[in-house]
């Protein structure tokens, strides 16, 4: 008794698997590199030194803290970046609040008054921030994905996260205003991505 022979549907399912397969998994990895995390970066991740800041006559404002990627690092607005970057992370490790004023926006400012800034911040130190994306926001706004790491005494800590060392992920919005870039206010939700470093 002979086999019969296969119909042409069953002739062409082979093919149309492995098509689909191949789209798939293409796509899938697509995927992984338009939406790669933070910690995650692609092969193309060595930072680039940042530069100084003519504010502190030749010497980076927070002693090399910014640091980014060579993706960010070739957005037309990297160096303005940075340097708000700068001027933020060094007004809090120097606990300066005016100086701090300069870089984020009024309604930033008015959420957090000098005495509830200077409790919020007195025992903290960060270091390490890496810009891994600038991205275009609204209007002339950008949206800054950022990592750095934030060290307090465990009192000072988020009551949320009551650790000693936190290595924070978070986007960074800004705004652009006659004097510059400004960050602005996060919208209220879920704390940013945070782990114990």
């Amino acid at each position: 008794m002979t086999a019969p022979a296969p119909s042409s549907r069953q002739r062409w399912l082979v093919p149309v698997v492995v098509v689909v397969l191949s789209v798939t998994v293409g796509g899938g990895l697509l995927a992984r590199e338009l939406y790669r995390r933070p910690d995650q970066p692609a092969s193309d991740t060595s930072v680039v030194t940042p530069a100084p800041s003519s504010e502190t006559g030749g010497e980076p404002a927070a002693q090399g803290i910014v640091q980014m990627t060579p993706d960010a690092a070739r957005h037309p607005q990297a160096d303005a970046v940075r340097k708000v970057l700068e001027t933020y992370f060094d007004a809090i490790n120097t606990r300066q609040y005016a100086k701090w004023t300069t870089v984020v926006s009024p309604e930033r400012v008015a959420q957090q008054p000098p005495d509830r800034w200077r409790l919020g911040i007195r025992t903290t130190k960060d270091s390490d921030a890496l810009v891994y994306r600038i991205e275009r926001g609204s209007g002339t706004s950008l949206r800054v994905l950022v990592a750095f790491q934030s060290v307090q005494d465990r009192k000072d800590a988020p009551e949320f996260f009551p650790e000693p060392c936190i290595r924070w992920r978070l986007v960074m919005p800004m705004i652009a205003d006659k004097s510059g870039l400004k960050i602005d206010t996060v919208d209220g939700g879920p704390p940013p991505e945070h782990e114990k470093c």
